[in-house]
């Protein structure tokens, strides 16, 4: 076999590994769109970053070693996401959070997430703030991921995840409006 066929061949999983791959990460194809749609903006953006992320992902199989997937996938998008945004976008990752803006309501997020008719204003919320804090937001309301995993997908330490604290929930989800 040629050097050549050596370098194409180790972007291809074998049957096994792709097998694992499909029954491990593919799940997770719809979260992945999500986070990319929602730190992005723009769905046609986020197909293409998603995309781009999944391909990342199954060249990178072979280098997953086992413990949360979904994790694992949705920190390979983040990082697409944010390179994109470098390349593409670079002014709205200088945009910083202004807790004095986003005055803190006196309702708790749990009782926001029970009233489900705030959706519309929880998505013009969302899509206010810059994507650091938003991404972590998404992952942990609307994806449903534990503070552990959101830290070990934004590579953020667990207790200083920008809207981990009840105080700085409030805030953001103030932003739209949302008592």
């Amino acid at each position: 076999m040629s050097g050549y066929d050596q370098g194409k061949g180790s972007d291809v999983l074998d049957a096994e590994d792709r097998a694992r791959f499909e029954q491990l990460v593919l799940p997770h194809l719809d979260a992945a769109f999500n986070l990319a749609r929602w730190l992005l903006r723009r769905r046609a953006d986020s197909e293409d970053v998603a995309q781009e992320a999944m391909l990342r992902a199954y060249r990178f199989f072979r280098g997953f070693h086992g413990g949360d997937a979904r994790a694992w996938l949705l920190q390979i998008v983040r990082n697409a996401c944010y390179t994109w945004l470098e390349k593409n976008r670079p002014v709205e990752l200088m945009t910083e959070f202004d807790e004095e803006l986003h005055p803190q309501p006196s309702t708790s997020p749990e009782a926001l997430a029970i009233a489900g008719d705030n959706r519309e204003r929880l998505t013009r919320a969302l899509e206010t703030l810059p994507p650091r804090f938003r991404e972590v937001l998404v992952l942990r309301e609307l994806e449903g991921c534990s503070y552990k995993e959101i830290a070990s997908i934004t590579a953020i330490p667990i207790g200083t995840c920008p809207p981990a604290s009840p105080s700085s929930a409030h805030a953001v989800l103030s932003a739209g409006g949302l008592p």
